[in-house]
Order: structure tokens, then sequence, then C-alpha cells
């Protein structure tokens, strides 16, 4: 082999290598701190189909900083995840979108004191998360309550706790179902009535997927919601 022949040879395997190590680059990172974190590891999370899957990880030995990466096709919502090796689990769901997504948390309360920046997707979450924050308080009242009525074995004020708690939660559905419907644009809407809402209606859950546009019944959670409507549709059509 020449000169000119090896130095050839040498230019083509350096681009098929630069070439292949560009189509394995992650484009999505997530960069983030655990306040007082002396020693864990860190996990990026998905869901698969019967279990969670490890994406990318990290161990932390005192310097509570982090980053993680990965390649994702399209928004989806991804975990944080803590191990501490103490028996107990933190995680921080969040939704991804390709770029760079930052979780600055603390040990101490590692959900509630997490602020998250990155996807459009997630900051719209967050609203939703807010509007059923008083939902979830009022339903705690509710159940505090009729504790204690039970202790007491007052079942009339117990009754009417309950029919309070069942209207909550119907007005629940009913503010969720509309959120997803003016936000027909967003992935947020198909994942929200797949796993905030799943026992309601099916006309509710067909009238949300009708109303996304066409981008998003392709994405990934719009998908999921057809093949759910379809299948139970299917089971309608088998039981006439």
């Amino acid at each position: 082999m020449t000169k000119f022949q090896n130095l050839l040879f040498t230019i083509v395997i350096t681009s098929l290598f630069f070439s292949c190590g560009k189509d394995n680059e992650a484009n999505f990172t997530l960069t983030g701190s655990i306040k007082d974190l002396k020693k864990g590891v860190v996990y990026l999370q998905k869901d698969g189909d019967s279990m969670i899957i490890d994406l990318d990880s990290v161990s932390i030995k005192g310097e509570p900083n982090f980053t993680l990466q990965t390649t994702i096709e399209e928004p989806v919502l991804l975990y944080l995840k803590l191990d501490k090796n103490d028996g107990q689990d933190y995680f921080i769901p969040f939704f991804a979108d390709k770029g760079v997504t930052e979780i600055n948390t603390s040990l101490k309360n590692f959900n509630s004191d997490s602020k998250i920046t990155g996807s459009k997707q997630q900051a719209l979450l967050e609203d939703y998360l807010k509007l059923m924050s008083d939902f979830n308080d009022n339903n705690l009242d509710l159940i505090k309550a009729n504790y204690e009525a039970m202790k007491q074995n007052d079942t009339i004020t117990s009754d009417s706790l309950v029919k309070r708690s069942q209207r909550l939660l119907k007005l629940k559905y009913a503010s969720t179902i509309n959120f997803a419907l003016n936000n027909k644009d967003s992935e947020v809407a198909p994942y929200l009535a797949l796993y905030e809402i799943p026992n309601t209606s099916v006309k509710y859950l067909d009238s949300i997927y009708n109303n996304l546009t066409d981008n998003i019944k392709q994405s990934y959670y719009g998908k999921t919601l057809g093949s759910v409507l379809e299948d139970y549709k299917k089971t309608q059509d088998s039981l006439k």
C-alpha cells in the first residue's frame, strides 16, 4: 500500500469514526444540584414496557452537582432518581425535551424543594400541578375530617364528607379535562388523559384525543392514547 493509499485509508476511517460518534451523541442533558448531599448515586430514568429503565447515572462524592445525558426522540416524561442506599425512594418526574433541563433541590425535601427549568412541556405541567394543588389540599382536609368523624361514630357527618369528597373528585376530573382541551397543541394533553384521569368516561378521553393537533396525535403520548381508545372500542364491539 502506497503512502497516498495509507493516508486515504486513515482519512476514511477517521471520518467514519467521527460520524458514528455524532450519531450517538446525546441530545438531552440534565444538570443540577442536590443541597447537603454528600454521597449517593443519581439516575436519569424513563418508563419501559414493564419496568423503569436507567438511561444514565453518576456517583456523588462530596460534590452535590451532577450532569446526566441521554438521547430522546421527542418530549417525554423522565425521572431523576436518588439512591442513598437507605431503603428510601427519591424521585422527581419531569417533562424533558431536546436540549438542557436543570433541576436544583435539597436532600431534606428532595421532591417538594425541586426547582425545574427546561422544556415548555415542563412549564405547562407545572401550571397544571398548581391548578391541582387546591384540590389536593381540600381533599386532604376532607380525609382528616372524615377520620375524626369515624372516630366519634358520627356516620351522618362521615357520609356527608364522603359525598363532598366525591364531588371534589368529579370537579378535579372536569378541570383536568378542560386543561387538556385548552392545550391541544402540547404533549402534556394526552399525557394527562392517560395518567391523571384514567377512570373518566371514555367519551371525555375521546374528546381530548379528537381535539389534539395532528402533530400531537403523532407523538408518543398521542399514539398511546389513540391505541387505548381503539382497544376500548374493540372491547365494546365484542360485547354487543
